[in-house]
């Protein structure tokens, strides 16, 4: 039997963070972002909280911040990866579903290893 653990400091931190977004989610972005024309884009992020280490921080915004990845999504959505939440976020694929009344945006990353029941923080 054999371990595999997950360290971030191992990734090249200039290797690209190939981080997609499905149509719906571009879709929703897109929507929020015609709320708001300062506003250029997405920014991805990761902060230790939660119940199971790490949580997904989004934000809307006018620029990336200095060394943010860009990948250009759409031809008017552009997503911003922290530089620091890049190693936890490489092949995550972004995804927005309605459930009901409720809608969510779900984050398909392959590098988390367990999530928390209520979905809200995962870790690597």
């Amino acid at each position: 039997m054999t371990i595999e653990t997950f360290n971030p400091q191992s990734y090249d931190p200039n290797a690209p963070a190939e981080v997609s977004m499905t149509e719906a989610a571009v879709k929703h972005v897109r929507k929020q972002l015609s709320k708001n024309p300062d506003m250029k884009g997405i920014r991805l992020g990761v902060k230790k909280s939660g119940c199971s280490g790490f949580k997904y921080d989004i934000e809307f915004v006018n620029a990336p911040s200095e060394g943010d990845q860009t990948i250009q999504v759409a031809d008017d959505v552009q997503l911003f990866v922290a530089a620091d939440a890049a190693a936890f976020v490489r092949g995550t694929e972004i995804d927005f579903t309605k459930e009901g009344l409720n809608s969510t945006i779900k984050f398909n990353n392959p590098n988390a290893k367990d999530l928390c029941g209520c979905g809200e923080s995962f870790s690597v």
